[in-house]
């Protein structure tokens, strides 16, 4: 069983800790969606942070992410990513801002878990598929008002208090731990908990040398986990 600082104890709730900016994390989180939504399952998640950059102390190199993207996407068509063609004037340095926006989503005045996983969804989208840099607040605040369940306004001033920033670094804490393996892992209270499921990948050569390649990738582990709850 995880840990309470890991795992959010509630039904039918996932908890998925991961970086905005992971393909692979992206990858799992339109999985279950996609799932949740074909077998009309309520299914909460929980947005924890797995942030990247803050391990790192840098950016997420372009060049490794657009490997992953294009690895990805080339396997799993249905994501409907792109390559970045918008000028690399625009390209996000950070995803920091956003995810802070993610937690600070969760408040009851903003929209709770729901208008948070919207909220995380629309902004991946945004960065994925639509190419909008989602490090500017003007930005994550129009994306903001494309999701029903989200109180744009609320979360307009929450991020102008810096809410979500305290819990990103909080999850940057925990993560450093031995419970957390990377972007994404996934945990449910009946002691679920994965690092990148149904994924089996390898890079040919270290990066830059090399490429990622997905060797396979099986969608069972949603229907799976989503039965387990």
């Amino acid at each position: 069983m995880s840990s309470d600082e890991t795992v959010n104890p509630a039904a039918r709730t996932v908890t998925v800790w991961s970086d905005l900016g992971c393909p692979w994390a992206t990858l799992a989180l339109h999985t279950l969606r996609t799932v949740a939504t074909e077998r009309a399952e309520t299914v909460l998640i929980d947005h924890r942070v797995f942030p990247l950059e803050l391990f790192n102390e840098m950016p997420t190199p372009k060049h490794i992410l657009d490997a992953e993207i294009v690895t990805i996407a080339g396997h799993r068509p249905e994501v409907g990513w792109r390559l970045w063609a918008a000028a690399e004037s625009t390209y996000p340095v950070t995803m920091l801002p956003a995810m802070e926006a993610v937690q600070a989503a969760k408040s009851a005045e903003v929209g709770g878990l729901v208008a948070s996983d919207e909220l995380d969804a629309a902004l991946r989208k945004a960065f994925y598929t639509d190419q909008r840099c989602v490090s500017i607040p003007s930005v994550i605040l129009d994306v903001a008002k494309e999701c029903p369940s989200v109180n744009s306004e609320a979360l307009a001033e929450a991020i102008a208090r810096g809410a979500g920033r305290a819990e990103v670094y909080r999850d940057w804490r925990i993560a450093q731990g031995p419970s957390v393996q990377g972007s994404p892992h996934l945990f449910a209270a009946n002691g679920y908990a994965e690092h990148n499921p149904g994924v089996v990948y390898h890079w040919t050569n270290r990066p830059p040398l090399g490429f990622p390649r997905l060797d396979d990738y099986d969608p069972a582990w949603a229907h799976k986990l989503i039965d387990s709850l």
